[in-house]
């Protein structure tokens, strides 16, 4: 029986690729990949030649006892995201359950993922957190914004650029316009920036300067 490794794949830059991670995508039978355009050309410029499969949130239901039973029959397999640690706002939940309910052996190697350096770099209390990663688009949006108002931890959140300035106005709806907040985008890329301040300032910083890139805002809790 082989292991199903997770790992961890630069969310910007290149340097950021563990030593580790190099070793185990060249040693595996087979990389699970969400895009094998996008982890192509990571595994070039690393000089990673094992086969890609495509492993995404559109085929991995479908997919996942025929991977169990590969792993079964001594294929290694390796599951990479385009960025970040899989599984976090990523495929490779349903894999890794999977796995675990079928005996298989799993390990997942430490590596970049965008809201550990978000939230400690906020300033904001960081020792207890909830991360919410996207919130719901439509349905149960707006209780699960409701529920979130009383919550006393630092709330970590993943949005993207057309939505942002949409869940900044909710934030100061639902969560005052002084709770303090602190927006990064474009994390360990060339435009990294990190934006501090009320949600209220928050919302007329990115009101006047247009949002691009990808975004993680941490909001401050309940007082």
């Amino acid at each position: 029986m082989s292991k199903l490794f997770l790992v961890p794949t630069p969310i910007g830059n290149l340097e950021d690729m563990t030593f580790r991670a190099v070793t185990v995508l060249r040693e595996v039978d087979l990389i699970l990949a969400e895009d094998t355009r996008t982890s192509g050309k990571l595994l070039k410029h690393f000089e990673i030649d094992t086969p890609l499969k495509s492993h995404h949130m559109h085929n991995e239901h479908k997919m996942v006892d025929g991977l169990v039973k590969n792993l079964q029959s001594g294929t290694q397999m390796a599951l990479i995201s385009d960025a970040g640690t899989p599984a976090i706002s990523d495929p490779g939940f349903l894999l890794t359950r999977a796995c675990v309910e079928n005996g298989i052996p799993v390990e997942c190697l430490p590596g970049a993922t965008a809201f550990v350096p978000a939230l400690v770099n906020s300033g904001l209390p960081s020792e207890r957190f909830v991360f919410e990663g996207f919130l719901p688009v439509k349905k149960g949006r707006q209780t699960r914004l409701t529920e979130l108002a009383t919550e006393n931890r630092t709330m970590i959140f993943y949005e993207s650029p057309h939505k942002l300035l949409k869940t900044l106005g909710q934030f100061v709806e639902y969560f005052g316009e002084d709770r303090q907040g602190s927006i990064s985008r474009e994390i360990t890329k060339l435009y990294e920036e990190t934006v501090r301040g009320t949600l209220s300032e928050l919302l007329v910083h990115f009101e006047s300067h247009p949002p691009k890139g990808e975004f993680v805002v941490v909001v401050a809790g309940k007082r």
